[in-house]
């Protein structure tokens, strides 16, 4: 089993939180219709799930941890929350999605052919932490990539997922898939200050800041730098920071041979 990289502090969380369906999945709203079923994987907080559970029949939310769980129980108390794993799941949706959970696991390819198996239609959006892109450059942003790679290697996990959706659904038995690409952008200091406020307490305060130590990538005094470094860069005037998503839609898995 990967670790999870990020955790699930309030740090965490707040981003989390601000993911909605018109700012996560806009690729997959086109293809959705009021009588079908969802199951939203690695649900987090709900606020996705809570979104899309307006524009379907039906909407389960599943994810591993109790806590945040009980959180999106507590926020939208009318949708169906479960504390689950992916893979001891049963049942069948019209739609299966995942919004930036293929990059934590140790095995993608298996999880979107889990997903198949539960859905006839699976959706799923990863971004790429090597495709982040900022003007002006820092030097401590690029130290931060550096340590923030190095973790989710470390825990079995791919960073650059957005990349490698495509082939992953190819690997997973998939025959109809189409890949597209959305990004976040935070260029107006509101939003600069909100996404390096994020980051720069997730660099102290969250179980990537506390992994990285752990792993001996970085000192406590190390990440406390990051931190500032974040906080520093938000007040670049002209500052543009660009988080590219690879997006995929997949229909149709092959049988599994000789089946």
């Amino acid at each position: 089993m990967t670790t999870y990289t990020h955790g699930h502090q309030e740090s965490v969380l707040r981003s989390h939180k601000s993911r909605t369906a018109a700012n996560s999945c806009g690729y997959l709203l086109p293809s959705l219709r009021p009588d079908m079923t969802l199951l939203d994987v690695g649900c987090g907080p709900g606020t996705i799930t809570a979104d899309l559970a307006t524009l379907v029949a039906s909407v389960k939310g599943i994810d591993p941890s109790e806590s945040v769980i009980a959180e999106a129980r507590a926020a939208f108390p009318t949708i169906d929350f479960e504390v689950g794993d992916l893979f001891d799941l049963d049942g069948h949706w019209d739609v299966v999605h995942a919004h930036q959970v293929l990059q934590h696991l140790a095995d993608p390819v298996g999880a979107l052919r889990k997903m198949g198996s539960l859905g006839s239609l699976v959706a799923a959006r990863d971004s790429d932490y090597t495709w982040f892109q900022w003007w002006p450059a820092s030097p401590v942003l690029e130290r931060w990539r550096d340590v923030y790679l190095a973790v989710t290697r470390h825990n079995g996990a791919e960073a650059r997922a957005g990349r490698f959706l495509l082939q992953w659904a190819h690997e997973a038995g998939f025959t109809d898939v189409t890949y597209t690409s959305s990004s976040w952008t935070f260029a107006t200091p509101e939003a600069r200050a909100w996404w390096c406020g994020v980051w720069a307490d997730r660099c102290v305060e969250s179980s990537f800041a506390q992994q990285a130590v752990d792993y001996g990538y970085a000192t406590a005094d190390d990440m406390a730098a990051l931190a500032a470094g974040w906080r520093a860069w938000a007040d670049e005037r002209d500052g543009v920071f660009v988080v590219p998503c690879g997006e995929i839609l997949a229909r149709s898995p092959r049988p599994p041979e000789g089946g």
